[in-house]
């Protein structure tokens, strides 16, 4: 299980479509999306127009892109509105700045623009390590070695006990993906903003199951109503 398995499985299964990606760097999940509508946000995109151009016969939706390179706060500020008049997302991966007030407001700001039964995926939600979940400022000050998760956790966490609009839960396989629906959640965590801001990450490793509400990664089957590859169920 990674994220692109859960992307296509959303596009295929549920049958959404209208793309959004935040973070899309080299293009790795990007470029193999299919759909007419696919929209790149990154401040600093990988590849250049060579690259674009070659990803055409990999998946000829790629002719559809939309790139822009900048950050998310400024897409949303300036283009979303524009971007997402008639086309509303259905689908969305977020990769970006893995740190809690950034992952939050790209979770919220897509939400502004997204239809009812949009699914988020949010990338990075479950670090194994102290040194996975640590700052950007410490990751770039031990040279960008290691894995870097940063506290995405936190904005689980966040969804989890303030937004009870939302269904929030997190996969537990590549680094933790995080699952966010618009739908009531029937058992809201007590946590204010305060809390969450200064809670370490000693605390979410001794609370780690609650907090992010762990699941294996074939949960996603059974709460998408999909059946799991290599299934005689169709």
């Amino acid at each position: 299980m990674n994220r692109l398995i859960v992307l296509k499985a959303l596009m295929q299964h549920k049958t959404l479509r209208n793309y959004l990606e935040i973070g899309v760097f080299n293009g790795h999940i990007f470029f193999r999306i299919r759909s007419s509508f696919k929209v790149a946000v990154d401040p600093s995109f990988a590849f250049d127009n060579t690259r674009k151009a070659g990803k055409f016969f990999l998946n000829p939706y790629n002719f559809y892109n939309q790139y822009y390179q900048k950050t998310s706060d400024d897409f949303f500020a300036h283009d979303a509105a524009n971007v997402f008049a008639k086309e509303k997302v259905e689908l969305s991966l977020i990769d970006g700045m893995h740190e809690y007030e950034y992952a939050l407001r790209d979770v919220e700001n897509t939400l502004l623009h997204a239809k009812e039964g949009a699914v988020i995926v949010l990338h990075d939600c479950n670090p194994l390590t102290k040194d996975a979940a640590c700052s950007f400022k410490e990751w770039n000050d031990r040279q960008f070695t290691g894995t870097w998760n940063g506290d995405v956790w936190r904005t689980i966490l966040h969804l989890r006990s303030l937004r009870n609009d939302l269904t929030v839960f997190v996969l537990d396989d590549d680094h933790g993906l995080g699952i966010v629906i618009k739908k009531k959640n029937e058992h809201p965590l007590p946590y204010t903003k305060e809390q969450i801001s200064r809670f370490t990450y000693e605390d979410f490793d001794a609370n780690r199951e609650k907090w992010l509400g762990l699941k294996p990664a074939s949960y996603f089957y059974e709460f998408f109503g999909i059946s799991q590859p290599g299934s005689d169920v169709d």
